[in-house]
């Protein structure tokens, strides 16, 4: 009897330490739970295979991980999310992502020419990968290249193309510079593929590289933002200008400008004729002269003839009349006739060089084919004789006066087509009392907040009613030496308090316990009236 109320007494014991043991493992998973840090995305978009062996080499490493979407994506506390990174890659995980030029490393020995070049080409686009999903709001890429095989006649050569299917971040959306950009590092990373052979459709199906309109232009990342300069600088001018008048808060302008980016060159050749003869530059001169005689008699020889030039412009020789003729004189017959009287006929021809301008101009592109600005001021503030502050509408001299401001400082056009339109209107006063407040429950940050702080408040009503509860009572009775019977056993050894004459509180044995007390005095004392009694009910003489 005695060694099972010690048998008793050491299992509840043991209960009891196992259960104080629970109940502080609970406290301290639950203070755990409310103060363990956010998880983020270490890998997602893997094979199952890669995901088992990540999942296995986590658990080898011991770092906490959990299953999102699905289990397409794994979890790792924030702060271990590089390292685990770093970590897995250096195992070669995940083994089936983007693969880069290190596809090359492990290429065997003695493949095929075939199979160089797919490898090759899956490298490259593995690379392109990589680098575009490092673009912001970019989740996931893949890139498919279509080079075609090299030939050598001309006819038949093909360009490459590349198709790029982009994933994006929720609630993200690529902006025209980065598709532009996007476009370009494909371009630029294949031989001769050219910028319209390469085209980007997102997750969702939609084309963002519209390379369909061929025979439109568009205007670039570049070219736009070049645009809003100016309409800034022209909204910012004129707004700058009538602020002093107005006010700093009752003038609003906005302006439209219609950029040409087209360049043009031209080349003019302009011919004038020389009406000055003192300033025309002679270009060549000819000199004609001739002698011939006056009054166009013969006398036995022709005229001076012959083609013109040097030798017929030299004079003629001087005749020698014979002697004899000379003196024979006498008689018609003998008479020698007089020589003709000879002239000069002189003609001059004089070739002019021809006035020729020739004019190249190169017309850069940039230029501003038409300016519209739009102008909205406020209605005037004055102050009464009495201090009341009133507003009234501006009147026309005060509208010009703005107007010719504003077209100063935009630099109007007329010939250009510039348009110019200033309204005055009263503003909407917009005041913060008049702003409705965000509800709590509708503020994100807010909603965080109470999320985290309730999480903490729930653990620590847990653990405080597990510890008042559950932890303290065990702790006091394993102090004080009771022990937990199952049972009626727990009836049998039930203690009563009482009060003795000072007030302290005593503790009394129960009947039951008083008789078990009685019996084990009565087997120390008298062994035979107890194995007598033993005997009885065995033999089944329980009467006697």
């Amino acid at each position: 009897m005695e060694r099972m109320s010690l048998n008793g007494e050491n299992s509840a014991k043991m209960l009891l330490a196992l259960g104080i043991a629970a109940i502080v493992a609970v406290i301290c998973v639950v203070l755990m739970w409310s103060m363990g840090g956010k998880y983020k995305v270490l890998f997602s978009n893997f094979n199952d295979k890669d995901g088992g062996a990540i999942v296995a080499a986590l658990e080898q490493m011991n770092v906490p991980y959990k299953l999102a979407d699905g289990g397409a994506s794994i979890l790792v506390p924030e702060d271990q999310v590089y390292q685990a990174r770093l970590r897995l890659a250096s195992m070669g995980l995940p083994r089936a992502g983007n693969v880069g030029f290190e596809l090359l490393e492990n290429q065997k020995f003695g493949v095929s020419q075939f199979v160089e070049q797919v490898n090759y080409q899956r490298a490259l686009e593995g690379e392109l990968e990589r680098s575009i999903q490092a673009i912001s709001g970019v989740d996931n890429a893949r890139v498919h290249l279509a080079i075609p095989k090299s030939t050598v006649f001309i006819r038949e050569d093909q360009k490459p193309t590349a198709s790029v299917l982009v994933k994006l971040a929720p609630g993200r959306s690529l902006e025209q510079r980065q598709v532009s950009a996007i476009v370009h590092l494909v371009s630029s990373s294949v031989p001769n593929l050219s910028t319209s052979g390469v085209d980007i459709v997102d997750s969702g199906g939609n084309l963002l590289s519209d390379q369909g309109k061929k025979g439109e232009k568009t205007l670039d990342a570049s070219q736009m933002k070049y645009v809003d300069e100016i309409q800034r600088n022209v909204a910012k001018r004129v707004q700058s200008i009538i602020t002093p008048i107005v006010g700093a808060k009752n003038v609003k302008a906005e302006a439209n400008a219609e950029i040409d980016f087209s360049t043009i060159e031209e080349a003019n050749e302009i011919f004038k004729p020389n009406q000055d003869v003192k300033t025309a530059a002679i270009r060549s001169m000819q000199t004609y002269e001739a002698n011939q005689p006056v009054n166009g008699a013969n006398s036995g020889g022709g005229t001076a003839g012959g083609v013109p030039g040097a030798a017929s412009n030299q004079p003629a020789a001087n005749a020698n009349a014979p002697i004899a003729n000379a003196r024979a004189g006498a008689g018609p017959a003998g008479d020698t006739p007089a020589p003709p009287v000879m002239g000069s006929d002189k003609k001059t021809l004089t070739n002019y060089e021809i006035n020729k301008t020739v004019t190249y101009e190169q017309k850069s592109m940039g230029g501003i084919k038409r300016l519209s600005v739009a102008v909205v001021v406020n209605n005037k503030q004055e102050v009464d004789k009495d201090g009341n502050i009133t507003s009234r509408p501006l009147n026309d001299d005060e509208k010009a006066q703005i107007s010719e401001l504003a077209k100063k400082a935009m630099g109007f056009n007329e010939e250009r087509g510039d348009s110019l339109s200033v309204v005055n209107t009263p503003f909407t006063d917009n005041r913060v009392s008049d702003i409705p407040d965000l509800p709590v429950w509708k503020n994100a940050s807010y909603i965080d907040m109470a999320k985290e702080s309730g999480k903490i408040i729930l653990s620590i009503i847990i653990a405080f009613l597990l510890y008042r509860k559950a932890l303290k009572p065990m702790m006091s009775k394993w102090a004080s030496g009771e022990t937990i019977f199952p049972g009626r056993a727990k009836a049998a050894l039930a203690f009563e308090e009482d009060m003795d004459d000072t007030g302290m509180p005593v503790i009394k044995k129960s009947p039951y316990q008083r008789d078990i007390d009685n019996v084990q005095s009565l087997a120390r004392d008298n062994p035979k009236v107890v194995a007598d009694v033993v005997s009885n009910w065995v033999s089944g003489n329980a009467s006697s």
